[in-house]
């Protein structure tokens, strides 16, 4: 498997964006991806140092859409969530907005 083909695309959600602020990034990759593979994807991609890496399978679930609401099965994927050394981030999850006061 070719390197650049383990990332397929970040995963943008409430929950990964909050997460993003404490140093943690969401993607969905590939099923055959494994962890060194996906490790050694990210750090090459955006030159940052992953500490930690976590994956999980998301089946896929169904859906019913349209009028006479056809059922229709979303595909599943595989999803990894990396944890990046202090200080460190990952420009494509930069909102560039307010921080939140507190």
């Amino acid at each position: 498997m070719n390197i650049r083909d383990v990332i397929i695309a970040p995963v943008i959600t409430e929950k990964s964006m909050s997460d993003a602020a404490h140093g943690r990034y969401t993607f969905k990759v590939e099923k055959a991806a494994n962890k060194p593979l996906i490790k050694q994807a990210i750090e090459q991609n955006f030159k940052v140092k992953v500490i930690k890496i976590m994956t999980s399978l998301i089946k896929g679930r169904t859906d019913r859409r349209g009028v006479k609401r056809e059922e229709f099965v979303k595909t599943p994927f595989k999803k990894a969530t990396v944890q990046l050394a202090k200080d460190q981030k990952i420009g494509l999850f930069d909102v560039g907005g307010q921080e939140e006061k507190k």
